[in-house]
């Protein structure tokens, strides 16, 4: 799950998913690191400094990193796209205000300002369009790296949850969609860039739209009193979505299955802190959800749902991230 920029008294302030969830890089007050999804191991790690953004470019060695500003060498205006296998900058990009947020494609390079969006030619730099935004303070924006459905959404609106869909590839508009009736608070993109997924500000509905018709596809409840949303993230799956993930400041992860023969089409399976292992009924969805934690810790944990909606999970792998050590060669 995408995580979002956090306050100082986290140890970790940044941290993001590759493009094909095979590695996670994570942002803190000394440097960066990054870590490989299915080992844990820590593949590389530079200590240069406090870091708001760190994106990579699937398991490749371009990083696209943003410093805090605690530095003088690491404005937050400055965006550096860094090569692991040297350890030394390829190219630096300067704008006039704060680099909100950053997405990276095999083709395309995207940069988020507060009322700017810019989007590059990833080998070149060349620019190949700015857009003008609604004023975005969070940087919110989601971005598809599937080559078949390269869309770029940011907000429509500062007052309401309108969305806007942009072609990275075409460079034109596709659509709008009016997702909810407060601003919004989150947004993702399925793996195959054909559903996004959206939240307000208010957090208690999250819906799922099809972005080819503009079509609502699913509404879940999350909660019934507002809460702030995290993160967004849908399963892997290259077709139709399985499963959608949410955290918020309620504490809590809410899975939402899509598209299963459950009794209840609006299901939700809250996780907490206490583990359910049990189950009484054949599985008919079994998932490993992966969870960065700003204290620092990434774990996984194992998920099985049956066609009783009972869900039972359990905590598989647990690892802390800051006192992680790369292995050293033997050569």
């Amino acid at each position: 799950m995408r995580m979002a920029t956090q306050s100082s008294s986290h140890p970790i302030i940044c941290a993001s998913f590759n493009q094909d969830n095979s590695c996670f890089a994570i942002g803190t007050r000394d440097g960066f690191k990054i870590f490989d999804c299915n080992t844990g191991k820590l593949l590389y790690e530079q200590v240069i400094g406090a870091f708001v953004i760190v994106e990579m470019l699937y398991r490749s060695s371009l990083l696209a990193i943003v410093g805090a500003g605690e530095q003088p060498s690491l404005s937050p205006r400055r965006l550096c796209l860094f090569n692991t296998v040297s350890g030394t900058a390829l190219r630096e990009l300067n704008f006039l205000t704060s680099i909100l947020a950053v997405r990276v494609s095999r083709k395309r390079l995207i940069v988020v300002l507060q009322e700017q969006a810019y989007i590059y030619d990833v080998n070149s730099l060349e620019i190949k369009r700015i857009i003008d935004t609604v004023p975005n303070l969070k940087g919110l924006c989601a971005f598809s790296a599937n080559s078949e459905n390269p869309y770029l959404a940011l907000p429509a609106s500062v007052t309401k949850g309108s969305v806007l869909f942009y072609n990275v590839i075409d460079l034109q508009s596709h659509s709008e969609i009016h997702a909810h009736r407060s601003p919004l608070a989150a947004l993702a993109f399925s793996s195959n860039g054909m559903y996004i997924a959206t939240a307000s500000e208010q957090g208690t509905i999250i819906r799922v739209h099809l972005i080819s018709e503009a079509t609502k596809s699913y509404s879940f409840r999350r909660g019934t009193y507002p809460s702030t949303i995290f993160s967004l993230s849908f399963g892997p799956s290259a077709d139709r979505p399985d499963i959608l993930l949410a955290t918020s400041s309620s504490g809590s992860l809410h899975i939402f299955p899509l598209g299963l023969d459950l009794n209840d089409s609006q299901t939700v399976i809250r996780k907490t802190d206490k583990a359910n292992t049990s189950m009484s009924e054949p599985v008919a969805l079994r998932a490993t959800v992966s969870v960065i934690s700003f204290s620092g810790y990434f774990q996984e944990y194992g998920l099985r749902v049956n066609h009783k909606n009972e869900a039972a999970w359990s905590l598989e792998h647990e690892l802390n991230l800051l006192t992680a050590v790369a292995e050293k060669s033997s050569t």
